[in-house]
């Protein structure tokens, strides 16, 4: 029961601020727990020269000459750090594409070299990257061996257009999809079709080489085409497909002409197509997820139960619109807190995903935040509901945070002090609300990415 101010978990009573205070710990220590060279370590193993992978895969490396290492992606540097912890002796050479800014974390490596380049828009820097790994991938043959780190943010990271697209144009279109609420898979459909690396086209650097990918999911599901646009997988999207994306958003008059002619050749057949399942450049490359959503979904549970909460999984395939998500996950809190269904409170139901924002105002904000100060504006005045959601990778849209937590009482009382919280989320500017009401979480980018997570508390 509740009782001025207080909810009584297991015979000890906490406040909401000390609850709050407890779900940033566990959200923080759970992105800590998917550190990428964790996740790494705690993958691989080698003993007498024989690397295994997630307990299934084995490769001897007395049976390849050489074994290079490439990646890109928000966690591809922490990645090569822990490649390098297990393998440095083998490593003949590598690269990683990391977003700007962070190439300095990364300075103890030794054999993997480090390119900065930018997210989410590509510049010119992610072109050069990109070509200096296909550069290592060519030195590659038959009986060499390359380790590929891929996780998300590597859609943007490894740019290599098409001929006859320039990047700005290339930009420009990413930029229009994301502002039109595009989910990931379908902007991943449209930039496989205007890339040489991406849906599958990576692989076509690497064979006849033994490959194998390890990968970090941001992708809900973990659709190994749509996890960093694919690059080692077959596609099995078209041309038709990226022309059809452009379509639904109203967008096939706003995209420049270098754009419609790429995909116009392509739907006629003047141009190759990704490749598809079958191809024989997919025969020597096994893909493999090491870290996704719902893994960081099963440690913010243990981490909750640690805190002496009752927690429980809700979903880790929450997609759509972050105000529309934001309602249901409200409709979900107060059917708890009033009927004890499906759930009996008190209790902490941890989600994952990723939701997407259309954006029609000119605020600052992010899904994350969005998603908040719905679910807050829809249990306003009941002070036993809250919710949290924050990015993995410490990023939520065109804001510095990762996300945010408010209760109900949090948006009652700024109501009462005269803030419109609906007025906000009309204009996308979700962050300048709850920064000022203290509600925003800050990690500064965290070097992970495995989609968001969000945690709803019914006491």
């Amino acid at each position: 029961m509740w009782f001025k101010g207080l909810f009584f978990m297991h015979g000890t009573s906490k406040s909401i601020d000390d609850i709050k205070s407890d779900i940033v710990h566990i959200l923080i220590q759970t992105i800590e727990d998917m550190n990428p060279i964790k996740l790494i370590k705690s993958s691989l193993s080698l003993e007498d020269s024989v690397l295994r992978i997630s307990g299934e895969h084995a490769l001897d490396l007395r049976e390849f000459s050489n074994i290079y290492v490439v990646g890109f992606g928000k966690a591809s540097g922490y990645m090569a750090m822990g490649i390098e912890e297990v393998l440095s002796k083998y490593i003949t050479d590598g690269l990683v594409l990391v977003p700007r800014g962070h190439g300095s974390a990364y300075g103890d490596l030794e054999k993997i070299s480090v390119y900065e380049g930018d997210h989410p828009l590509p510049t010119e820097d992610n072109v050069i990257g990109t070509q200096a790994l296909i550069e290592i991938l060519s030195e590659a043959g038959r009986d060499d061996l390359i380790i590929i780190l891929i996780s998300g943010g590597g859609s943007a990271l490894l740019t290599y257009p098409k001929d006859r697209i320039p990047l700005i144009e290339l930009a420009y279109v990413t930029e229009l999809l994301m502002n039109a609420g595009a989910t990931i898979e379908e902007l991943n459909i449209v930039r496989k079709h205007l890339s040489k690396v991406k849906g599958g086209n990576l692989a076509r650097y690497i064979y006849p080489a033994k490959a194998v990918s390890l990968i970090i999911s941001d992708v809900v599901g973990d659709r190994l085409d749509v996890i960093a646009s694919g690059p080692t997988t077959p596609d099995p999207s078209t041309y038709i497909d990226a022309y059809n994306v452009l379509r639904k958003y109203g967008l096939l008059d706003k995209v420049p002409g270098s754009i419609s002619n790429v995909l116009d050749a392509g739907i006629v057949g003047k141009l190759e197509e990704t490749p598809k399942p079958g191809d024989k450049i997919f025969d020597r490359i096994t893909n493999i997820v090491i870290g996704n959503n719902e893994q960081a979904l099963r440690k913010a549970v243990d981490r909750a139960r640690e805190y002496g909460y009752k927690a429980r999984i809700l979903s880790s395939f929450i997609e759509g619109e972050a105000r529309e998500v934001g309602r249901v996950l409200a409709s979900i809190g107060l059917e708890i807190k009033n009927f004890n269904r499906p759930f009996k409170k008190p209790i902490i139901l941890f989600g994952g995903g990723e939701t997407t924002v259309t954006v029609r105002g000119s605020g600052v904000g992010g899904p994350n935040q969005e998603l908040v100060l719905s679910v807050g504006i829809a249990v306003s005045g009941h002070d036993d509901i809250l919710v949290a959601a924050v990015g993995t990778d410490g990023i939520d849209g065109n804001s510095p945070a990762a996300g945010a937590i408010v209760s109900g009482k949090d948006i009652s009382r700024a109501v009462r002090d005269g803030l419109n919280p609906k007025t906000y989320l009309s204009n996308n500017d979700s962050y300048t609300f709850l920064k000022g009401i203290n509600a925003v979480i800050e990690t500064g980018p965290t070097g992970t990415n495995v989609n968001s997570i969000i945690a709803l508390g019914i006491f």
